[in-house]
């Protein structure tokens, strides 16, 4: 072996140590494998921005083990192992993926809120609906109790209103008190007890129609003195 053949082998592994152990300048640094910008802008008293920058680096989220950066800090203390080609693709591989998976839970999370947002908002609508439907509904059942007493005394040919006629009442009463009372249903029986064409507690409340239709001429004229007296009351009052 020649001297000049010597000096080019120690040369060699000279600059070959140097690669393997990282070692860089004062303004310099070798990336290591889990490096990212951000922890090297800190250790050099800079900015990932400003590295990027220096290093004309397109996405910072994304270096690559065993090259060197450009730093212009002040460098603290740190060693730098350059890696091996398959790691510096495996190291660059991973932080691909670390970003996607970031983006991925970032956009995601706003997506699951808005669901959520969404799918409360009909069941709150729906209890809103549900709780002003509520006085329609019995706004409903109260009318269709209405059509449905009138029905009954309007069927066969009006056969109540016309017995009602035929023993003593008169339309005056029928529609100012027996309408508005049970709608013309002989057999209509209130919550609180009440019974019958005119709606009183009286015995007669349950009998025929003829036997209501005079009890109710028999109660107007004693309570109120006269059929019409009734009527102006009811008509006066709501009630009778």
């Amino acid at each position: 072996m020649n001297i000049k053949q010597a000096i080019l082998m120690t040369t060699a592994t000279a600059a070959g140590l140097l690669g393997a152990t990282g070692i860089a300048s004062a303004d310099q640094v070798t990336i290591k494998s889990g490096d990212t910008l951000a922890s090297i802008a800190q250790n050099y008293n800079t900015t990932a921005d400003k590295l990027a920058e220096i290093n004309n680096i397109e996405n910072p989220d994304i270096i690559y083990a065993g090259e060197t950066l450009e730093t212009e800090g002040s460098a603290q203390a740190t060693t730098t192992v350059a890696a091996a080609p398959a790691a510096t693709q495996q190291v660059a591989t991973q932080a691909a993926s670390k970003q996607q998976a970031t983006q991925t839970a970032q956009v995601a999370a706003p997506k699951q809120q808005a669901t959520q947002t969404v799918a409360t908002a009909p069941k709150q609508q729906a209890a809103q609906t549900t709780t002003a439907a509520a006085p329609a509904q019995q706004q409903a059942a109260s009318t269709q109790q209405t059509t449905t007493n009138t029905a009954q005394a309007t069927n066969a040919g009006g056969s109540t209103y016309a017995q009602f006629i035929a023993n003593g009442g008169s339309a005056a009463l029928w529609q100012a008190v027996v309408m508005p009372e049970s709608g013309g249903n002989a057999n209509a029986v209130s919550a609180n007890g009440y019974r019958g064409l005119g709606q009183t507690k009286e015995s007669w409340g349950t009998g025929s129609v003829a036997q209501q239709t005079q009890g109710m001429v028999n109660y107007a004229n004693s309570r109120y003195g006269s059929v019409s007296n009734a009527v102006a009351f009811r008509q006066a009052n709501g009630w009778w």
